[in-house]
């Protein structure tokens, strides 16, 4: 049995070809043409849809349904885009025009959504409810609870990366100020970087920007490795923003695990080991076993597999 999972994307639509247990069998990529509107990005996904069944030496009558991550608010029922800034995206019936060129069971879902249900898949441990969070240029996050994505009531829930951290603070994309996504995303630390850079011109992590040809979310992190005092006060601060907002998340929904994925989570241990200590330390409900925090596997396959496994 297979199915495939689309991960579609402002710049890139990358889909695969994935079994019952969750392993991509093949997958193949293409770029994102805005130009045509849905109809174009339907019409491109289905090409794509049909190389891999080719390259993968198969017939379309192997493939069970398709599964396709989308950026947005998603109308699940009518398994549409409701509105998605990224891809320009207002009313866009996703499913019904796949249908038009292929008639099989597609399931639509919110990117975010999507790859923590790839995460849960891999890495959930028959967990109740299973939390993953994605650092990016944004902070994603998905919540899994008794084996099925949480949506709300709307399609819309668990935009975890906007819980208000600060009143009033850094201006957000969404149009607030003081989202959890204006400290903890790869984005906010690369501002906050900046910023210590602009301070301390002459710190070893302004030397490293330079070297590096600018400013990016490794930068601090490779600088406080190396004794950086200045580096290592913005690992130490950014840190904390992500764990004070992942605090909250905890509180809400008493999780089993949570996932950390995104670019920022390459740092591994460096970035979790303090996060675990700040989670125990506040957690509301710490007296009980504590929640167990690790690193996302699946790094850029948790879209595809996620969606894939939304039909299996």
């Amino acid at each position: 049995m297979y199915s495939i999972g689309i991960d579609l994307g402002g710049t890139n639509i990358a889909a695969g070809i994935v079994d019952e247990k969750g392993a991509i069998l093949k997958k193949l990529s293409t770029p994102t043409e805005q130009n045509g509107g849905y109809e174009k990005i339907v019409k491109d996904m289905v090409h794509l849809s049909f190389k891999l069944v080719d390259e993968a030496k198969l017939t379309l009558d192997d493939i069970k349904g398709v599964g396709i991550g989308c950026p947005g608010s998603i109308d699940y029922k009518n398994k549409a885009v409701a509105y998605s800034n990224n891809l320009v995206m207002d009313n866009a019936p996703i499913a019904e025009e796949f249908k038009k060129y292929w008639d099989i069971p597609v399931e639509i879902e919110n990117d975010a959504n999507v790859a923590a249900y790839g995460e849960y898949v891999a890495n959930g441990d028959n967990s109740q409810v299973f939390v993953a969070i994605t650092l990016g240029t944004g902070v994603g996050g998905g919540v899994i609870i008794d084996g099925n994505v949480f949506r709300g009531s709307n399609g819309a829930g668990a935009e975890l990366g906007h819980i208000s951290l600060v009143h009033n603070g850094e201006p957000c994309s969404c149009g607030r100020k003081g989202c959890w996504e204006s400290y903890a995303s790869a984005t906010a630390l690369i501002a906050q970087t900046k910023a210590a850079i602009e301070k301390n011109p002459e710190s070893l992590l302004a030397k490293l920007a330079e070297e590096n040809g600018g400013v990016n979310g490794k930068i601090a992190f490779d600088a406080a490795a190396e004794g950086d005092k200045i580096a290592k006060a913005v690992v130490d601060k950014y840190i904390e923003y992500v764990a004070d907002g992942l605090v909250s998340i905890v509180n809400i929904f008493q999780p089993n695990k949570v996932v950390i994925g995104g670019g920022i989570s390459n740092q591994g241990e460096a970035l979790v080991v303090p996060i675990r200590e700040y989670v125990k330390k506040y957690d509301y409900n710490r007296h009980f076993t504590p929640v167990e925090i690790e690193i996302a596997s699946l790094k850029n396959d948790a879209g595809i597999i996620g969606a894939a496994m939304l039909v299996i």
